[in-house]
């Protein structure tokens, strides 16, 4: 089992071939719009495809819908999952789990703990 926090999970390649990651959401509001565009605009700069499930909810979505992403209503504290498969998917996992961690580029703190 391991051990560390869940934002630290580290990658994985699964028997699918899918490439993934999980990370907690830190930022104030979750992903309301401005974050969501700015993840779906990553997602979309890889040929490979990009799911997300939300708190072990075991839906997958793609992870390049602005739709599917504001829909889901992810806050803070929710646990993603990343997942890709195909071309230059364990980049596109890289750089979407830094960008959440990073909080989505946003300089402004956001929710009640900022």
């Amino acid at each position: 089992m391991d051990n560390r926090p869940r934002r630290e999970a580290p990658e994985a390649v699964d028997t699918q071939g899918y490439c993934q990651a999980e990370i907690e959401v830190t930022h104030g509001f979750g992903l309301h719009a401005r974050p969501s565009v700015v993840f779906t605009r990553l997602a979309k700069s890889f040929p490979c495809t990009v799911e997300i499930e939300v708190n072990d909810s075991n839906v997958w979505l793609n992870g390049k819908s602005i739709v599917k992403i504001m829909g889901a209503r992810i806050r803070r504290g929710s646990i993603l999952k990343i997942r890709a498969r195909g071309l230059r998917a364990a980049e596109a996992i890289h750089a979407l789990k830094a960008l959440v961690k990073r909080d989505f580029d946003e300089e402004k703190k956001h929710g009640r703990s900022a």
